[in-house]
């Protein structure tokens, strides 16, 4: 009888080692602490720079949309009169302001006083984070 009792005494033994002690545990959640921020700190950055490609898209598509505005109109039209850069206005987009000038330009696209057949728009976006888009135009008077 007393056989027994150690054979099963030594089994229990043997499979009490399977497993994890403390120790073993608390070094893995330490290393865990120190590692996960450095993996996970690049992570919420690009997430939280995961918007700015919709931002930007956004901002073109709304100077776009002003350009296309005044591109329909032909050399003459008044629309197209020569007017200082204009004070930020809200665009369409909540949150989206742009502004826009129209000047007189020579042949190399230089600003010129004299009206030689050629006027530059600038259209200028302004997204929510205040980073700024610009697309510029040309329009040339045929005779």
């Amino acid at each position: 009888m007393i056989e027994i009792l150690r054979t099963t005494n030594s089994k229990l033994r043997t499979s009490g080692n399977n497993g994890f002690t403390l120790i073993e545990i608390i070094v893995v959640i330490v290393i865990a602490g120190i590692l996960l921020p450095v993996i996970i700190a690049p992570f919420l950055a690009s997430v939280k720079e995961s918007g700015k490609p919709e931002m930007v898209n956004t901002a073109m598509y709304l100077a776009h949309y002003k350009m296309e505005e005044f591109m329909k109109y032909n050399y003459s039209n008044a629309a197209l009169n020569p007017i200082a850069l204009t004070a930020y206005a809200n665009a369409p987009i909540s949150g989206y302001q742009w502004q826009w000038a129209i000047v007189l330009v020579d042949n190399n696209f230089n600003t010129s006083g004299t009206d030689v057949g050629y006027k530059r728009i600038l259209v200028r976006v302004r997204d929510p984070e205040n980073d700024t888009y610009e697309i510029y135009s040309v329009v040339a008077k045929f005779p």
